[in-house]
């Protein structure tokens, strides 16, 4: 496990962030990223740069409604998911998620603690949390994402 921390200055700096995050995916078929934080900490915020850069058009909201919203970018398939107002994680099962496979889709997950036990493990855990006017996020890779420590020199990692 890697993790880093990086200060972000506003909407447009966490937008940038998800934006590099989609850089860094696009030479593998899927995953599973998981975006933490309270209400208000970014979360849609770093998901609308990281659709947005791999070409999404249009209005990018939270799913908050309506749980998934999926988008189909060339031949890639990409869900986005809001799972905050799920009342038990087995709520999933019905959601058609089978027909997406993590391994040959990317799903940018918000509320991941609301699907635990359903859902597949994350490839990397984005925490957002507030710091004075801006904000922090925490990154934390599995082994097999030491790319994104690798390739960000300005970064000073924390290994675990």
């Amino acid at each position: 496990m890697s993790r880093m921390t990086i200060k972000l200055a506003d909407d447009i700096a966490t937008e940038a962030l998800g934006a590099r995050l989609a850089a860094e995916t696009a030479s593998q078929p899927g995953g599973v990223i998981y975006l933490q934080g309270t209400l208000g900490a970014g979360k849609t915020t770093l998901a609308r740069g990281f659709l947005r850069s791999l070409g999404v058009n249009g209005t990018i909201r939270s799913p908050t409604y309506t749980l998934i919203e999926p988008y189909r970018i060339g031949d890639q398939d990409l869900l986005h998911m809001d799972l905050y107002r799920l009342k038990h994680p087995d709520e999933l099962e019905g959601l058609g998620l089978d027909d997406y496979s993590p391994s040959g889709c990317w799903w940018l997950v918000e509320w991941p603690e609301c699907g635990t036990g359903f859902l597949p493990p994350a490839s990397l855990v984005v925490r957002l949390s507030a710091d004075g006017d801006g904000r922090l996020a925490e990154l934390e890779t599995t082994p097999e994402w030491p790319l994104i420590v690798a390739r960000w020199p300005e970064i000073v990692p924390e290994s675990r």
